[in-house]
């Protein structure tokens, strides 16, 4: 086929509130932007979303702007894409983000006045663009579905088909222990901790461990879901606080003295980004997340002793994760899906990845976080404006996602045409 050539753009955002002051990164978050763009050529348009989460792609600088003007920073750099991308004839969405980044970075750098302004930043800004051009792409191609829109060079890393694919349940740093009793109550059996809380290293460090000793002893006596045997499982995440090994061997430590370390699956990039020390042998798995930003660094990840990675498609692009996830399947690495506090019509393409991932060792499914029904005011709202909302792959049970034949089908609605983001975009 001949290259796709965009003609027309446009994008707007919506302002969503939180229920409450979401914390990680040592921060707080209180409202999520979502963006979205449109991409049109002269038969076929795309519209594609973002969440918006400046703390998560940049920590610096969310701390050096006011909230709204981080957000506005992110926007107008999605703004610059859409600007760039007319002048881009492209193959596939991956042809055209690897033309778009390199010219996005000294923008970026130019408006943030950070010289070192994270490329997690630009990528973040990059999602709703990548997702219109994957819808974009599908509809110009005759694509129906997301496992025949895959390229055929990155399908074996997303060819297998869970049926369930299990929630991790997301523990910020404020919430109550009734909440989390709550959780396992109904049925989640793998709990998400937070770490790397406000502080310097040693304050940091007493309150990660105050809390995993809290929670533990809060749940060690309940009995979880029947579908992992009874068993609670939890993975912590500390979203690159840790600035020493050292300091990370100490709360692994305390985990094991509690007796918690046995059960937990894995920590998520507990390291500050520029740290490089090798992390095998550590008593647990460790897992790349903001670091894994694209190939190479996910590959040097490996080479430091990361023994799982954690896909972002909807913080990094689908573009790059699939790239991401050739590189860990071709290397037997096990990968798991993170959230980025997203809106529903997200979750559903996050969900078509980890819906096809090997399953996770451990735990015998796909693995999936998804936070965003606990902290949007408006969730319930954000769900009912998709078309397939109430489809039996939409809500949780037991703390899984139960995915059948008609999910894989539809690929969960991905390519359905939103009213709500159209009439803004209008």
């Amino acid at each position: 086929m001949s290259q796709i050539k965009i003609t027309n753009t446009q994008s707007n955002f919506e302002r969503e509130p939180l229920i409450r002051p979401f914390g990680f990164k040592g921060g707080y978050l209180s409202e999520l932007w979502q963006s979205m763009s449109l991409l049109q050529t002269e038969n076929h348009e795309g519209i594609g979303l973002a969440t918006q989460s400046v703390l998560y792609g940049d920590a610096d600088l969310f701390a050096s702007y006011s909230e709204a003007g981080g957000n506005a920073l992110m926007y107008s750099v999605t703004q610059k894409a859409l600007s760039i991308i007319k002048d881009i004839p492209f193959n596939t969405p991956i042809d055209l983000l690897d033309q778009v980044i390199p010219r996005l970075i000294p923008y970026a750098q130019d408006i943030t006045g950070k010289k070192d302004v994270s490329i997690n930043f630009i990528l973040n800004a990059m999602i709703s663009v990548d997702n219109a051009a994957w819808q974009l792409y599908a509809r110009e191609t005759g694509k129906t579905s997301f496992d025949t829109m895959i390229p055929e060079i990155y399908r074996p890393a997303v060819s297998s088909r869970n049926s369930r694919i299990a929630i991790m349940f997301q523990v910020p740093y404020g919430m109550p222990l009734s909440e989390i009793e709550e959780a396992v109550d109904e049925g989640y059996f793998v709990i998400k901790i937070k770490t790397g809380q406000q502080g310097n290293q040693e304050e940091m460090l007493e309150k990660d461990k105050n809390r995993l000793s809290e929670i533990y002893n809060a749940l060690r006596d309940k009995k979880g879901n029947a579908l992992n045997n009874g068993k609670i499982i939890y993975t912590l995440d500390s979203n690159g606080r840790y600035e020493k090994k050292e300091t990370l061997q100490r709360l692994i430590d305390h985990a094991e003295k509690i007796g918690m370390l046995s059960d937990i699956l894995f920590i998520e990039e507990p390291l500050v980004e520029h740290n490089e020390e090798n992390v095998a042998g550590m008593g647990v798995r460790i897992a790349a997340d903001e670091r894994a930003h694209d190939e190479e660094a996910a590959l040097k990840s490996l080479e430091l002793g990361y023994e799982g990675i954690i896909l972002k498609g909807i913080a990094k692009s689908l573009s790059i994760t699939l790239k991401i996830a050739k590189l860990a399947h071709d290397r037997n690495i096990p990968c798991a899906c993170s959230d980025l506090t997203v809106n529903p019509a997200l979750l559903e393409w996050h969900k078509n990845l980890a819906a096809r991932l090997i399953p996770f060792p451990g735990i015998g499914m796909g693995l999936l976080e998804t936070n965003g029904d606990m902290n949007y005011t408006n969730w319930v709202a954000m769900k009912n404006y998709l078309p397939k909302a109430g489809s039996t792959w939409s809500d949780v049970k037991q703390g899984v996602f139960e995915l059948n034949d008609a999910y894989f089908q539809t690929s969960g609605g991905i390519f359905d045409t939103i009213p709500h983001y159209k009439n803004i975009l209008s």
